[in-house]
């Protein structure tokens, strides 16, 4: 794996976190809104708004980069749209980065013919 391959699984591991913590903040702020005066959804939909589209941008770079077939980029799409799915794609993609370093280290070292 070259570095601007990692680099761009690393970014959309980074913002995959807070874009799931800004969904749910927005339905939190949702059900406020319907339940008290409190109505914060237009900060927080701008907010999780922008944090979704940097992920969608981020998701483009690291299919492009990675070549994931599209089983692969369609469940970190999906993980997208789901309430605690950011937390799972940030998981899967520290267990993906971690991997392809491991065989990146073990084809410069001959070790395996990964």
């Amino acid at each position: 794996m070259d570095i601007k391959t990692a680099s761009s699984l690393h970014r959309l591991r980074l913002v995959s976190a807070p874009e799931a913590v800004s969904f749910l903040l927005l339905l939190v702020c949702s059900v406020l809104k319907r339940t008290t005066e409190f109505n914060a959804v237009p900060v927080m939909g701008a907010i999780h708004g922008l944090l979704f589209v940097v992920y969608v941008l981020f998701w483009l770079d690291a299919w492009n980069r990675t070549k994931w077939s599209f089983g692969p980029a369609a469940l970190y799409f999906v993980l997208s749209v789901l309430p605690f799915g950011g937390f799972v794609a940030e998981r899967k993609l520290k267990r993906e980065a971690e991997a392809a370093v491991i065989a990146s280290r073990a084809r410069r070292e001959g070790v395996v013919n990964a």
